[in-house]
């Protein structure tokens, strides 16, 4: 008789399993907080408004690129005004009048603009500041045929870029 009672401890009813595994746990990830990215910035060149000076043409005699004493002030006033904005550069244009071949006046042109950039660059401007280019009989400022247009014709005009 006491082997009934010592099997109904023994085999009695089984026990309940608990699953053991720990539930995964879900972590919250703290949102990547983004740096605010900076624009880069764009360093644009600043000078003060070209002023009258760089606006007035250059004048030349006829079929001539050597700079008047007239054209030699006017350049003396450009080179202050581009010593003062040392951010500034200039194109130079040479013009003529429609007298001569078009092949003759572009090479004209080129010289008058030249004179004027030499002149500049004599006077310790940067020549890589300035660029020049001809234009020869094609951008007339005056259209009739007369002398007096035809001396306008011949200049040297200055564009600040």
């Amino acid at each position: 008789m006491f082997v009934v009672p010592g099997l109904m401890f023994s085999v009695g009813c089984q026990k309940k399993m608990v699953d053991a595994t720990p539930e995964p746990v879900v972590k919250e990830e703290e949102p990547v907080k983004e740096e605010p990215k900076e624009e880069p910035v764009v360093v644009t060149p600043t000078y003060k408004t070209p002023d009258i000076v760089m606006q007035e043409d250059i004048y030349y005699d006829f079929d001539k690129s050597t700079l008047t004493p007239a054209a030699q002030d006017n350049l003396l006033r450009k080179a202050e005004w581009l010593r003062e904005n040392p951010a500034a550069t200039a194109t130079i244009e040479g013009h003529c009048d429609e007298r001569g071949t078009n092949e003759y006046n572009l090479a004209l042109g080129d010289r008058r603009a030249e004179s004027a950039k030499a002149f500049l660059a004599d006077l310790g401007i940067d020549a890589a500041r300035l660029t020049t280019i001809s234009y020869g009989e094609e951008r007339p400022v005056c259209p009739q045929q007369s002398e007096e247009c035809w001396a306008k014709n011949r200049r040297s005009h200055f564009i600040v870029n």
